[in-house]
């Protein structure tokens, strides 16, 4: 595989302009004639048609294949491999809630996500496939052209091999655009991490039953329907180097509107609030004071959380429940198996609050500290959080900036789509998020809150946990706004 950081003589390297610009040409080619998304609709719903999904709840006792500790309660797998479920304690003095324990999820090996890239008539395109998750909500959603852990690759399970991986797997047989470890859900995962790709191939690549060519312009615009782009493409799709093309229309100068503003946010034109080098010396500052103490812990001798037949559940009812299911579905690697999966209260709220400030899109950015995370605390959303676990609270204790984001006025939404977080492990997980922008004139009155602009997110994506898996979704969803008709 041939890494573009360091490019043979002729070819682009990754993060040059030509590689950005490609990507620019790629989100306007929303009517490609290779495929329309009428088309697409219809092809999608033939896969899913063909390859019915069947999950159903099933007592913990009833999993196959996996078991739960004599001594621990742990959920493990039999080949103590894939994931296991058990204990965490953790200790955070300054959090509104300094001590808890829950339920968590340990998987310590590193997947696989990533996505082939390849020109058609000069036009960047990605294969894209159509994959069911025991936990989607409606089943099929599009995913990427490589979804795997380790132990599905290396068929632990003794399933199909997973299609298209030796493009991503040693020397490979493409150009390397991305290749970046990023979290995963540090309040529900333990210091999980996946390989984030995006390799670039010129050669012929056949088209398997359930993957489709689309240039980026067309996945963003799925992004504007609720469940369809699923997680980990959203995730991958966020590191790819936008950073560095020039706009495709030219900006007038003085024009104030929302999409000049963002255009100049994601090419890098018109300059920030803050230097890389101020953000950088505020991540580690966050990092240095945020006292965070974690411990592993047995699953049965977690505080206020109670096994049933059916699942392990706070008392209160909020937060989630630890349930386990069994499935049968087309189209994957195994056609029958069973496993636990974590089952969030109710619907989330993601948003960024944004902000035009000297003609450039800003996002307020919130470095948030979670007990999964390898290095304390990432940059998340201005509001992540699902809102019925404070809805018993008063006022001050909800999370900042939430009741704005929530009351915003229609005419400030500038996005608002529900979609789904990772199918494999959490059941029915939805997040509504959002774009708002707000008229607030200045920083917010908390050390812990940066206006940054979509460009320096994406630089910093180009590295390891610095940008969480919500914000990465919301910097996928600000990138589709981008390619959208000019308005104010």
């Amino acid at each position: 595989m041939t890494d573009l950081s360091a490019p043979p003589v002729g070819q682009p390297a990754a993060g040059s302009p030509f590689i950005a610009t490609k990507i620019a040409e790629s989100v306007y080619a929303r009517d490609s004639t290779l495929t329309g998304l009428d088309e697409f609709h219809r092809w999608f719903g033939d896969v899913a048609r063909r390859s019915p999904c069947e999950v159903r709840p099933i007592p913990l006792d009833d999993l196959v294949g996996w078991h739960s500790d004599p001594v621990t309660g742990d959920l493990v797998h039999d080949s103590g491999r894939f994931f296991r479920v058990e204990g965490l304690d953790v200790h955070i003095p300054d959090n509104p809630v300094p001590h808890w324990n829950q339920p968590i999820i340990n998987q310590s090996e590193i997947g696989i996500l990533g996505i082939l890239v390849k020109e058609f008539d000069g036009v960047l395109h990605c294969l894209m496939q159509a994959k069911v998750e025991p936990g989607n909500v409606n089943g099929f959603q599009l995913s990427p052209t490589v979804q795997a852990t380790r132990s599905n690759y290396t068929r632990v399970h003794r399933g199909r091999a997973v299609p298209y991986l030796e493009y991503f797997l040693g020397q490979g047989r493409g150009r390397l655009i991305t290749d970046v470890r990023q979290s995963e859900q540090g309040s529900w995962f333990y210091r999980k991490r996946n390989r984030n790709m995006v390799v670039w191939v010129d050669e012929d690549v056949e088209l398997l039953d359930g993957f489709r060519w689309l240039t980026l312009g067309q996945v963003h615009q799925l992004l504007g329907e609720d469940d369809l782009v699923n997680m980990d493409a959203r995730t991958v799709l966020s590191c790819l180097p936008f950073s560095g093309a020039a706009p495709l229309t030219p900006l007038a100068a003085g024009d104030e509107g929302f999409h000049p503003a963002l255009a100049r946010s994601c090419g890098g034109a018109g300059g920030s609030r803050h230097t890389v080098d101020d953000i950088l010396k505020w991540i580690t500052e966050v990092r240095s004071r945020s006292e965070v103490t974690t411990a592993r812990l047995p699953l049965n001798r977690l505080d206020r959380w109670h096994r049933t037949e059916y699942a392990v559940t706070h008392e209160t009812g909020r937060f989630f429940d630890l349930v386990a299911v069994d499935v049968v579905a087309g189209g994957r690697e195994v056609k029958h198996w069973s496993q636990p999966m974590i089952k969030p209260c109710d619907t989330g709220v993601v948003a960024f609050l944004v902000k035009r400030i000297d003609g450039v899109l800003h996002a307020l950015v919130h470095a948030l500290v979670e007990p999964g995370y390898l290095d304390v605390a990432e940059l998340s959303p201005t509001v992540q959080c699902t809102p019925v676990n404070f809805d018993h609270l008063p006022t001050e204790a909800r999370p900042m900036f939430l009741d704005e984001v929530l009351n915003a006025p229609p005419e400030h939404i500038r996005y608002d789509v529900v979609l789904s977080e990772e199918g494999g492990r959490f059941f029915h997980a939805r997040n509504r998020y959002m774009i708002v922008e707000t008229d607030q004139e200045t920083e917010p009155g908390h050390p812990d809150f940066r206006w940054m602009t979509v460009h320096q997110l994406v630089d910093l994506l180009r590295h390891s946990h610095y940008v969480n898996i919500q914000a990465r979704s919301l910097v996928a969803c600000l990138h589709s706004l981008s390619g959208q008709p000019s308005a104010a």
